[in-house]
């Protein structure tokens, strides 16, 4: 490996145009690819296999429509302290906004609080609801900005109003502000390093080139594969950090041959064929871990993985190709002020910290191991008490709109309001569907932990009814969990009785299916992704000892 790497390196470094131009034409084809090719869809999240989504398929398949994924907006009033927004000036205000608030040219329909009896039993708050023609992210800007001028207006009366929902997204996606900021600071951090603006470019600069080559090929093959809008935003991230990373590990090898007094050419090659060995395998396993992605069963993450390993492979191609070819170009540009005239680094014969800590764990290896591994096993403990989930508006900051409406519906109607479970009664051949169903909502009336069961909405055949259950803990708290465990419980001994069986669905038992799920696959994940990752390491050092010890440090890392 390491002497077809330093061949490569060499011939790169000597073929410097043919290289440039090679990944020229590759990103002018993919880009060009990228803006032929039909724009990625908004994919719909989906999880096969856990009772959520087998409820809410039902749902799509008895209730035709109803599952509409239009965008919705949740517009919340809050009278002023001591007031009602029952009070006639009030609920002049409201009904205003919800007038202003239905003529949105993107708007379907706006459900008036009053008539919808969304108002709070002491009256002091009420909500609307948008439902839209179109998803989040087709909402113009004439749209959102319709929607926060409606808010606006109705705070002019004199009420607190906020305002939640996917309405409310900014439709954020890969590539942004985050990115650059990232670089801004890695380019920093390089040319502090380095003392060179040139060696601090050059990572910088091929990284951005691997990216875009990768982003450009995800476009290009997006309908074509069924990838997502959302699919890049991994790959985007892991082949910015490693792309930067892999090119430091050429230029800094390639630094320390110039140093030993080697030709450019020569160091180029050596560079390539020690450094680059590492590259390869450090990317293998990456690639490896991010495939691995698929063993957790959630579509959506297995594109994602898959699309960042193949950013990841791409960053390896450009560490080892183009790297050396930009060293061709600029063989002294690289090396620090001192030593560019003379195209000659003076090698450091003095020790540095890292060479001090080296033989500080050599001269000490027991104490140094372990304290390792106590620290890190100290660090892992929190991992025995993990607890997954989605994160919603209750997480945003309090600043925003989104939070002050979720803390506002929570208050105003209790904290399980924000998260109601929706349950699908199937009675098909059930010669009493409607009084299967008036069982069934009775009994999960009944249980503890249940604030209020809302009235069931049949199909048109009559076979299947839906209806909400809402909690009296909020969506995140252990206690609804304990909660759905509950009324799944209760399922067969409702079945035997009814002959109708009933799936509970919506985003907090999705969210807590989701979670389990995840939660269930990460033993097979680390089974899957640790053994290939000792299979390589054993074809790569031929020892036992050195993949064992790498196994071990990933563990406790990762736990």
């Amino acid at each position: 490996m390491a002497t077809f790497l330093y061949r490569v390196g060499r011939l790169a470094f000597r073929r410097r145009w043919y290289v440039a131009l090679v990944w020229a034409a590759v990103l002018a084809a993919v880009g060009l690819g990228a803006l032929k090719a039909p724009g990625a869809a908004d994919e719909e999240f989906s999880m096969p296999g856990i009772e959520s989504q087998k409820a809410f398929d039902l749902m799509g398949e008895r209730f035709p429509g109803a599952t509409a994924d239009g965008a919705t907006a949740r517009v919340v009033f809050v009278a002023p302290g001591g007031e009602k927004v029952t009070a006639v000036e009030n609920k002049k205000a409201v009904e205003e906004a919800v007038a202003e608030l239905g003529d949105g040219s993107q708007v379907a329909s706006v459900a008036d609080p009053f008539q919808a009896k969304a108002v709070s039993t002491d009256g002091t708050t009420a909500f609307a609801t948008v439902t839209y023609k179109v998803k989040a992210n087709d909402l113009t800007d004439a749209s959102r900005t319709h929607l926060e001028k409606a808010i606006d207006d109705a705070r002019d009366s004199g009420l607190t109003v906020e305002a939640g929902g996917t309405a409310m997204d900014d439709g954020g996606g890969a590539g942004g502000a985050a990115e650059v900021i990232g670089i801004a600071i890695a380019a920093v951090v390089l040319l502090v390093t380095f003392g060179s603006l040139a060696a601090a470019g050059l990572p910088l600069l091929t990284a951005i080139v691997g990216v875009g080559v990768s982003m450009a090929t995800i476009l290009a093959l997006s309908d074509a594969l069924g990838l997502s809008t959302t699919t890049g935003t991994l790959a985007m991230m892991l082949g910015l950090a490693v792309g930067i990373d892999y090119a430091l590990f050429v230029v800094s090898r390639y630094r320390e041959e110039r140093g030993k007094g080697r030709t450019p050419q020569e160091a180029t090659g050596l560079a390539v064929g020690t450094a680059g060995s590492a590259v390869v395998f450090a990317g293998l396993t990456v690639v490896i871990a991010l495939a691995g992605l698929a063993v957790v069963g959630i579509p959506m993450l297995t594109k994602m993985g898959l699309a960042a390993a193949g950013a990841v492979v791409v960053a390896v191609l450009v560490a080892l190709t183009l790297v050396p070819a930009f060293l061709g170009f600029w063989p002294n540009a690289v090396l620090p002020r001192k030593a560019r005239k003379s195209g000659r680094i003076e090698e450091n014969a003095g020790d540095n910290g890292g060479t001090r800590w080296a033989r500080f764990v050599l001269r000490r290896p027991l104490p140094v191991l372990i304290l390792g591994v106590v620290g890190l096993g100290a660090l892992a403990v929190p991992m025995t008490q993990l607890q997954l989930g989605m994160p919603g508006d209750e997480a945003k900051a309090t600043s925003t709109t989104e939070r002050r409406a979720y803390d506002a519906l929570a208050d105003a109607f209790g904290p399980g309001f924000n998260g109601p479970l929706t349950v699908v009664v199937d009675a098909k051949g059930d010669e009493d569907a409607k009084g299967a169903v008036t069982a069934i909502s009775e009994e999960i009336g009944g249980t503890k932990g249940v604030v209020s069961v809302s009235p069931a909405r049949f199909n048109g055949a009559g076979d299947t009814a839906v209806f909400s259950v809402v909690p009296s803990t909020a969506p995140t708290d252990e206690k609804t969990k304990d909660l759905v465990t509950t009324i799944r419980g209760e399922r067969d001994g409702v079945e035997a009785a009814t002959g109708a069986t009933f799936e509970v669905t919506g985003t907090t038992a999705m969210n807590i299916d989701i979670a389990d799920k995840v939660q269930a696959a990460l033993v097979p994940y680390l089974i899957v992704v640790v053994g290939l990752a000792i299979v390589l390491l054993l074809v790569v050092f031929r020892s036992l000892l050195v993949p064992l010890k790498a196994a071990l440090g990933f563990l406790l890392s990762v736990l």
